[in-house]
């Protein structure tokens, strides 16, 4: 077993994966994920971004607003289930890139911190 630290959105993952030996089936081999391309952001700006596809139900904060690490940005709804986008970092909102009752992709641009 080899342990390896992963990152995703922000959050730091231990990981551990097993070295298998021989060849594997074809139907195990995972297949390449396409990664969103990165949408234009103000310089040193922070970036949060949907983690799925859904609908946006509510949007409560505002371009300027002062916002604190764990604050609750957005409501996404996705597979009927309603989750709260947090805040990431203490800062100000320099961008807010959606809209109530818009349907977003996994990866589109929600709103921008500086």
């Amino acid at each position: 077993m080899k342990k390896y630290k992963v990152t995703v959105n922000g959050t730091a993952y231990e990981i551990e994966l097993e070295e298998l030996t021989g060849a594997a089936p074809a139907a195990a081999t995972a297949a390449p994920v396409p990664t969103p391309a990165p949408a234009a952001a103000p310089a040193g700006g922070e970036q949060v971004t949907s983690p799925m596809p859904g609908t946006i139900l509510a949007i409560n904060v505002a371009a300027g607003d002062t916002v604190k690490r764990g604050q609750v940005l957005m409501v996404l709804e996705a597979m009927k289930m309603e989750n709260e986008i947090m805040c990431p970092c203490d800062g100000k909102i320099a961008s807010v890139n959606t809209s109530k009752g818009a349907s977003v992709e996994s990866g589109t641009l929600l709103c921008v911190i500086q």
